[in-house]
Parts: C-alpha cells; structure tokens; sequence
C-alpha cells in the first residue's frame, strides 16, 4: 500500500506563529493556547478567528487556492503581496462583505471603504477596526497602542538573551490624525514557544503585540514594508476626508 502524502503544514504552522500572541491575550481565537499545539489543531482553530479567517476564505475563493490556511495565503494575509497583491480591491471588498457582512468589530466594513481595501492584515488594522476613528484622550494614545502593537511589524534584531531581543524598528506615531512611522527606534521584544530557533542579530523579523513571530526574508520584508506603507497613504487620505 502506497503511503498518502504527507501534508503541508507549512501554512498552519505559519497562521499559529503570527495569531499566537493576540491569542494568547485572549484577543481572538480560541480560550485555550494548547488548540495550536500540532498542525491539524490548529486547521480546527482557524476558523475561530474572526478576523483572519474570513480574509483566508475571500484569498481562496478569489485565487483559486483550495485550502484557506495554504501557506501562499497565510503569507500574503499577515505580510501583504504575494497571491493577494493583485486582487482587485472592489472584488476583493464585495467578496469579503458577502462572506462576513457587517456587525460587531466589522460595522466599518463598508463599500465606501473599497478604496482603501487590501487582501491583508494591515488593512484589516488600519481600515476595518475602529482604532483609527477613535479620538485621543489627554497623553493617553491608547488607539495608537493597539493599532501599533495589532499590526505586523519589521525588526531588525540588534542582541538576544535568554528572555528575548531587542530590535529596531519603526513605531507608529500620528501628527494630528496623520499616522505616521517613526525612523527607527530601539525597543524590547520577547520570544515564546512558537518563535523560530536561532535567531541572531541582524535577522530580519516580524514583531505581533509585542513578540517575534517569524523570520523574515529580504522578499517578505519588502513586502511587509510595501503593504505597510500602502496602507498608511490610503487610510490618512480617509482621514483627512472625514475632518473636512
């Protein structure tokens, strides 16, 4: 008897490195951690995010992709580019709209936000959470917190210990209502179990509220930066409509 295909965990493995730190917060996903300690729990926690997995679903109808937690989609969810870049943002807007409606922490998801839409986490962020909306309260930037610590951000690793790293990277930060990112600034980081072996100083990685989630490659980075980027230059111009 031929032995059947081992199947490819590389797109679970990669959906539980970049979802393990909000979930571990008790932000999303499900109660108990344990459910993405193997490949297969974690095909059976995926749908339990909310967030993510309605953008897994949309990236698989509309690239032809039969399995949502592939690992060309999970990459191009969390970092941008990739399968998703090319999605048409209105097509990509109504598919999502059709598949998870509004309601909850998706009222903002509307038409009009089509313009600014992306096949990825950053869009989900800054344009379908309601943070960017949210004003400031005296010195306390709260908003600005959460969607700095929500988003996926690139670091480049200066030292480790045994308790984590220390990166530089660019924060967000906002002149008025314009989000910005800051040149790059030194800031404490930490590792847990999902965080890959071995990494040295002048890795390039992802950081997820807090916490390195993943290495980068030069090709990921660039993509990450891009959709970033992207991202801020569409959501300001929202910004700065909604002030007029």
């Amino acid at each position: 008897m031929t032995a059947a295909p081992a199947r490819d965990v590389r797109g679970p493995e990669m959906f539980a490195r970049y979802a393990g730190a909000p979930n571990r917060l008790g932000y999303c996903g499900p109660a108990d951690p344990a459910a993405m300690d193997s490949a297969d729990r974690i095909r059976a926690a995926a749908p339990h995010f909310s967030g993510a997995w309605p953008y897994l679903r949309v990236l698989s109808r509309l690239t032809g992709i039969a399995d949502p937690l592939d690992h060309r989609l999970v990459e191009s969810y969390w970092l941008g580019g990739g399968v998703g870049e090319t999605i048409d943002p209105l097509t990509f807007t109504a598919e999502l709209l059709a598949t998870i409606g509004s309601g909850a922490q998706w009222s903002h998801l509307t038409e009009d936000l089509a313009a600014e839409a992306a096949a990825n986490h950053c869009f989900h962020v800054l344009g379908v959470y309601p943070w960017t909306r949210l004003p400031v309260t005296g010195h306390d930037d709260h908003p600005l917190h959460v969607l700095d610590s929500c988003r996926i951000t690139s670091a480049t690793v200066t030292a480790c210990d045994s308790a984590g790293f220390e990166v530089r990277c660019r924060r967000l930060t906002r002149t008025g209502t314009t989000l910005t990112r800051t040149e790059p600034v030194t800031t404490r980081v930490t590792a847990d179990e999902r965080t890959p072996p071995e990494i040295a100083p002048g890795d390039l990685v992802a950081l997820h509220w807090g916490r390195v989630c993943d290495r980068l490659t030069a090709e990921q980075h660039e993509a990450l930066e891009n959709s970033t980027a992207r991202q801020l230059t569409l959501t300001n111009r929202r910004l700065v409509r909604a002030r007029r």
